[in-house]
């Protein structure tokens, strides 16, 4: 499909982010659904991002969808342990740590435009969901697939990342260079988080 046929992301301040999304229970037929997963998939892209909930598209149901098969980050994918992330959807999401260990970094939201943040994220999370074709599914995910599975689960039930970020670390996308290696005690010691 062509560019302009894409929707428009919803930005912060827009009530269907703030509110939990409907559990989905068949709303759409099959091919429905399916139109929207590709959509979804397209606008995420095209962002780019590497995840995207139905909210984030205006569309107030439990449904994401994630995929992160960028090339790593030079400056530090260990300690991001940042890894590829194929391409999946998840319905009616919910998660849970495995442990109680967390890591602290620097994330972004395409429904808030020219911003970073640092949030805690549990570091390994079991997910439980449905399949787009409502198979129910478990896997287990950590590093950062485990902070995009968190940060996609929490767009659905009605909230945004800046809601659990330090809020000291806030940074415009002109300054976040200046802090954007993956050890963040730099910025935590300057900008006093």
């Amino acid at each position: 499909m062509l560019e302009q046929e894409l929707v428009p992301i919803v930005q912060l301040g827009h009530p269907v982010l703030r509110r939990p999304a409907l559990p989905y229970e068949g709303q759409l037929e099959a091919s429905e659904l399916q139109t929207l997963i590709e959509l979804m998939r397209r606008v995420m892209h095209h962002a780019p991002g590497v995840g995207l909930a139905a909210p984030q598209i205006g569309i107030p149901l439990r449904l994401a969808v994630l995929e992160d098969t960028y090339a790593a980050d030079p400056d530090g994918p260990e300690l991001r342990e940042r890894t590829p992330l194929d391409f999946f959807t998840i319905i009616n999401p919910r998660y849970e740590p495995m442990d109680d260990r967390t890591a602290s970094f620097y994330e972004g939201c395409l429904s808030v435009e020219g911003y970073q943040a640092v949030v805690d994220r549990y570091r390994s999370v079991r997910l439980d969901y449905e399949d787009e074709h409502g198979q129910a599914q478990q896997r287990t995910f950590s590093g950062w697939p485990a902070r995009i599975v968190q940060h996609e689960t929490d767009h659905l039930n009605g909230i945004v990342y800046v809601d659990k970020a330090y809020t000291r670390s806030l940074s415009s996308n002109a300054e976040y260079p200046r802090w954007a290696s993956a050890d963040i005690e730099d910025a935590r010691r300057t900008l006093g988080f």
